[in-house]
């Protein structure tokens, strides 16, 4: 062989070598992740997220980092930790529902946000619009409040000659105007189904929880249903007990609740809008400007039910309520 094929050959292998290396020890992406919980409340839905992002190739560890910040049912810190996650000049911050995306956007208007799940984005005036965000946010709207008039209707279906209803909502600071909207939402449906709406708030701890429970039997209340949002999912399965407790009928916003023994749930399908988050991710990564992705509301609602439940507190769900469930776990 000849010096200048020889040449050649090393030149090729080199640029091989060269191309195969960069894939290898090419950029590692830094995710920041935003929540007002915990990291145990939130341990199924981020693993739902990660797995997705592994099926898309993204790996933690390998070509991603993921920065986590809880606030550990302290929503007043979310600001602070937002400024963290920007101070760390993340790539891109994901958040999941209630205030977080809020507090992301006002600390930075230039990295982009994913929100998992949000109730009102135009109105919060997180996005322009919902098919042109134009900003530095997008992801997925969800949580509807109307979600509060057919959980209301579920609850007079199932509970026979059901007259009231304590509502558990968090205590503390300003009503959010997503809180508001909900509440707003919830009272005018009370009232068309003529149902008295006792609304009970509290902090979502041992002693709010149980001081809660006790006021919801002395207005004698015939069911109850909670507030959404990561600060009670945190406390879902003293939630659960407490409702066994007190024989209280209850709906929860979440399946978590369910999967901790509660008696039904109705709402969205959170693990579904983390799994697409992380597509709204993937095609950041890859170059995908934010304010180029519509926010997509989310489509896939599940009702459940729980018989054992049912069966502790000595109640007969009809058979029409059974008919419209997604899951019966009997």
């Amino acid at each position: 062989m000849s010096g200048r094929k020889i040449t050649a050959l090393s030149v090729l292998l080199l640029v091989l070598w060269t191309s195969a290396d960069a894939q290898q020890t090419g950029k590692i992406f830094r995710i920041g992740f935003l929540d007002p919980s915990t990291a145990s409340a939130m341990a199924n839905l981020l693993e739902a997220f990660r797995q997705e992002m592994g099926k898309l190739g993204w790996i933690e560890g390998k070509n991603i980092t993921i920065e986590y910040r809880f606030a550990e049912q302290k929503s007043e810190r979310l600001p602070e930790l937002a400024a963290e996650l920007v101070r760390l000049k993340v790539d891109l911050i994901v958040t999941s529902g209630g205030p977080t995306p809020l507090a992301a956007k006002k600390a930075t208007s230039t990295i982009p946000i994913v929100m998992t799940n949000s109730v009102d984005p135009v109105g919060q005036g997180l996005v322009a619009s919902l098919a042109r965000p134009g900003g530095n946010v997008t992801g997925n709207s969800g949580l509807s409040p109307e979600l509060n008039t057919k959980m209301l209707e579920i609850l007079k279906d199932t509970v026979p000659k059901l007259t009231r209803v304590g509502h558990l909502r968090s205590r503390g600071g300003s009503i959010t105007s997503v809180t508001e909207l909900q509440l707003k939402e919830l009272r005018a449906a009370a009232v068309a189904l003529k149902l008295k709406l006792e609304e009970i708030a509290t902090e979502p701890d041992v002693k709010g929880l149980e001081n809660a429970f006790k006021t919801a039997k002395q207005k004698q209340v015939g069911a109850i249903m909670v507030n959404p949002g990561r600060r009670f999912a945190a406390e879902r399965k003293r939630i659960v007990e407490l409702a066994g407790k007190y024989q209280l009928p209850a709906i929860y916003f979440s399946k978590e609740y369910v999967d901790e023994g509660g008696l039904m749930s109705y709402g969205a399908d959170f693990d579904d809008m983390f799994r697409k988050s992380a597509h709204y991710v993937d095609r950041i990564l890859k170059g995908a400007i934010p304010a180029d992705l519509p926010v997509q509301q989310t489509t896939k609602f599940e009702f459940t039910i729980n018989l054992k439940a049912a069966k502790q507190i000595d109640l007969t769900i009809p058979v029409r309520v059974l008919e419209r469930a997604n899951q019966v776990i009997r």
